[in-house]
């Protein structure tokens, strides 16, 4: 199996959601984090942005142990210089150089031509090349970028020393069968294959881990994403996603990670603390209800095999509160397994009345804590056990 580089962007890409700015102390603390628990590669900021980034970024270079830190720069000598600095002291340094490729971007955001794009393409790399070994170069907006063009400026990326390519959908257009199409144009008709591939997708669509997972058999070599799918407008493909995805899925992407699943859910949460989001409950994987069973008939198959319903174990993504949720839809199977958890024995109460008085409290609430679920249990417990039946699951 191959092996396929996560890229976590959640200190750079993921800080610019609106409102999920983080301290200098945060940025750290969950750089430390991503490096243990396997990510390859953390883009820790935009050095020439401000001094705090540059700060946070300095300060991460000296304390991450084995994954690559990246400073994101433009193609200008004063951002290189700066992301440069920034980074110096990381055991693995990388600069990751971006300028935008596509028409539109050309005309209205750089007020430029393609000739001159291509020009500071040629100097930046060469610049950034004789500071660091490792340069990453990003198209901006590729996806909507003239091929034969992308593959110009790709070429002469590689040609001045770029060892990784990045092919961001940047404002999330493509879907996954043209985005595969697109990148197979581009391996065909450039360099693209001499260096590591790289994808940086963004969720407009809703389709940024798809995307980002579509490229995959397209021979990527690196995917680009951020803790809970953080980042600019809609976000960007979510690591979990993309990680859970990749070992489900094993044996039809035929690659792997270095990721530690089973710290997702603590990353996941100190970056909920650390930048104020919120995720949706019925968020993959990190959402609170991602690997809950509320409805009768789920809760009986789960009861007798999880496999009936989870394609994953909660475990392996370091989630351990019960799964069995105690609802208006629960059935006997999740009433009797709950009284077990609560350390009595369910041949004691009745079950049936327990049921309708279950259905009657959610008439009038959403929610029932364990305390709430003791107390009716208990007003329907036997005064008498003398001919009462064993409850059966069903």
């Amino acid at each position: 199996m191959n092996k396929i580089k996560i890229f976590d962007t959640t200190l750079r890409d993921g800080e610019q959601s609106p409102g999920c700015s983080m301290n200098k102390i945060d940025k750290i603390y969950i750089a430390k984090k991503l490096d243990d628990m396997g990510v390859d590669v953390i883009e820790a900021g935009f050095a020439a942005s401000n001094e705090k980034d540059f700060e946070a970024i300095e300060e991460i270079s000296k304390v991450a142990k084995r994954a690559t830190i990246v400073s994101l720069a433009r193609c200008k000598k004063e951002d290189i210089d700066k992301a440069y600095d920034s980074i110096k002291k990381a055991v693995n340094p990388r600069i990751h150089l971006f300028i935008a490729t596509s028409d539109i971007h050309i005309k209205y955001k750089l007020k430029s031509t393609k000739e001159e794009v291509i020009e500071k393409v040629k100097e930046s790399v060469n610049y950034a090349k004789k500071k660091v070994n490792e340069i990453e170069f990003s198209l901006e907006d590729a996806t909507r970028t003239d091929r034969d063009f992308a593959c110009k400026v790709i070429d002469t990326a590689i040609k001045y020393g770029v060892t990784t390519i990045n092919i961001p959908d940047t404002v999330g257009y493509t879907t996954p069968d043209e985005f595969c199409e697109f990148i197979n144009y581009l391996k065909n008709n450039s360099r693209l294959n001499e260096v590591e591939i790289s994808v940086h997708c963004h969720n407009d669509l809703g389709l940024a881990t798809a995307n980002s997972l579509s490229a995959i058999k397209c021979g990527i070599n690196q995917i680009e994403c951020t803790i809970n799918g953080i980042g600019e407008r809609a976000g960007n493909a979510a690591l979990e996603e993309i990680v859970a995805a990749i070992k489900t899925k094993k044996d039809f992407y035929k690659v792997y990670t270095d990721i530690d699943t089973k710290q997702i859910k603590n990353v996941s949460d100190m970056v909920v603390e650390a930048t104020g989001s919120i995720i949706q409950s019925n968020k993959a994987i990190v959402g609170t209800n991602a690997f809950k069973h509320e409805a009768g008939i789920h809760q009986a198959g789960v009861l007798n095999n999880p496999k009936t319903y989870e394609i994953m174990k909660k475990e392996d993504y370091g989630i351990e509160e019960d799964n069995i949720i105690i609802g208006i839809h629960s059935g006997r199977a999740a009433i009797i397994n709950k009284i077990e958890k609560t350390g009595n024995n369910p041949i004691k109460y009745n079950i049936d009345k327990i049921i309708k008085n279950i259905k009657e409290y959610f008439k009038y609430n959403k929610e029932m804590t364990d305390d709430e679920f003791i107390k009716i249990i208990e007003i329907n417990k036997y005064k008498n056990l003398t001919n009462k039946k064993t409850p059966i699951s069903t």
